[in-house]
């Protein structure tokens, strides 16, 4: 890995807090994604599945962790299964975790290789009445692929009919969306490696340049800053391709008089940070580019004053709303007639502002979080706000990570990224 090791005092509290919450007699199961094959024998770049890294560190494929907390046998309370490694494995592949080594990145003692998986198993199994799968119930997940984790589950329920089965995914949706000070610091390093692209690129971007060829300036300042990459697809939007939101093709010539939008994080260690920025391709915003980013920055900073405990993730955007509201009226955009007819479940701002504020961050861009329940201190949001002028041939999004605090506003954990229009100006020039 690139990353450098992390405290594995981490992982034992995931899983200390995971398996306080598991019903008596009960075991849960996690394992590793499948590295997905392309063609030939071409594959996809290794990510690892988020779960088991949260609650062991272990980031390879082919692992499976078990825990068993009432377990009659101590040292069967918590199991690595790994892939066996060897001379060969480490000459072709490099070298994978030996028992040591994981014991080491995780805290964990128990280790087998995986071919002791259906023995011990069985045993485990027998001492058990309850078996916790893991399910994916992200609100947004729309996956078609069967996984790792989803034959292992067929496999799992088929040979062992008569246990109950519980999920997994409530209690890491609550667990994961609270962030640990270890976790937040991670989180910090992505976002002081996405500043580190961005600054890289003011003093690049001029008439004539290629989205493409930012892309490349930022992934150069990310790799070489110990990240494997981006965090998520990147956006690089110059002139109207910014209004459209998942942008990424990435190819077009950035002209002069145009605005880049931005959509770019760096991961680091697998925890994420999404940041956009919209800045001028000649250096200078014209006056209107200028009206409607400093529109777009002060919904932001507003929005983020209400990421407080207790709040409610739809009321706040009903909030953020209004603000977007009173601008886009400011802007001529809408007037009062608009929003006096607007349909209550698609208002009037919408037309230029379609999408979401905040969403929860982490191990994922679109972490996991219940948005049915209140907001509590050390959960990480983005704010990202926009506004979108198909007409005018620009759009503008303004995106922060914030950690929400036990009182006052949110840390901003991009306070170091230049945001405000004169700076941007006063660094491309």
């Amino acid at each position: 890995m690139k990353y450098q090791p992390i405290d594995r005092n981490l992982f034992s509290k995931n899983r200390k807090n995971f398996m306080a919450q598991m019903k008596p007699s009960s075991l849960a199961v996690f394992n590793s994604n499948d590295i997905y094959p392309i063609s030939a024998d071409s594959t996809m770049p290794f990510e690892q599945h988020r779960d088991i890294f949260y609650l062991s560190g272990v980031d390879q494929e082919e692992s499976i962790l078990v825990l068993f907390p009432d377990c009659p046998k101590e040292k069967h309370r918590e199991i690595l299964f790994l892939k066996e490694t060897n001379e060969h494995i480490a000459v072709w592949e490099g070298e994978k975790l030996t028992k040591e080594a994981a014991l080491a990145s995780s805290g964990i003692k128990t280790v087998y290789w995986l071919k002791d998986l259906e023995k011990i198993m069985f045993e485990i199994m027998t001492q058990s009445d309850t078996v916790y799968i893991n399910t994916n119930e992200h609100y947004r997940a729309n996956v078609e692929t069967e996984t790792r984790e989803d034959r292992f589950t067929k496999w799992l329920t088929a040979k062992y009919p008569a246990h109950s089965v519980a999920k997994s995914n409530p209690i890491l949706q609550r667990l994961r969306s609270v962030k640990d000070k270890t976790e937040i610091n991670l989180i910090q390093r992505a976002c002081n490696i996405t500043e580190k692209g961005f600054r890289r690129i003011l003093g690049f971007v001029k008439p004539g340049v290629m989205e493409y060829e930012i892309e490349a300036e930022f992934i150069h300042e990310f790799l070489r800053s110990r990240s494997k990459g981006f965090a998520y697809t990147p956006i690089v939007a110059s002139g109207n391709n910014a209004n459209v939101l998942h942008y990424i093709e990435n190819n077009q010539e950035c002209q002069a008089g145009d605005l880049i939008l931005m959509d770019v994080g760096a991961e680091y260690a697998n925890y994420k940070s999404d940041m956009s920025r919209t800045i001028p391709v000649s250096g200078r915003f014209t006056p209107r580019q200028k009206e409607v980013y400093n529109a777009v920055n002060r919904v932001k900073n507003e929005a983020t004053k209400m990421l407080v405990p207790g709040t409610d993730w739809a009321e706040y955007h009903v909030e953020v709303g209004k603000l977007m509201t009173s601008e886009l009226i400011g802007l001529k955009l809408i007037d009062k007639t608009d929003v006096k007819n607007e349909d209550p479940d698609w208002p009037a701002y919408k037309k230029y502002f379609m999408h979401g504020t905040s969403h929860h961050m982490g191990l994922d861009t679109h972490d996991y979080g219940i948005l049915t329940e209140p907001m509590q201190a050390n959960m990480v949001f983005t704010v990202e706000p926009g506004i979108y002028i198909p007409a005018e041939g620009f759009g503008i999004r303004l995106e922060d990570d914030v950690v929400i605090q036990e009182s006052g506003e949110p840390f901003n954990l991009m306070r170091n990224i230049p945001i405000e229009a004169d700076e941007i100006e006063e660094l491309m020039n």
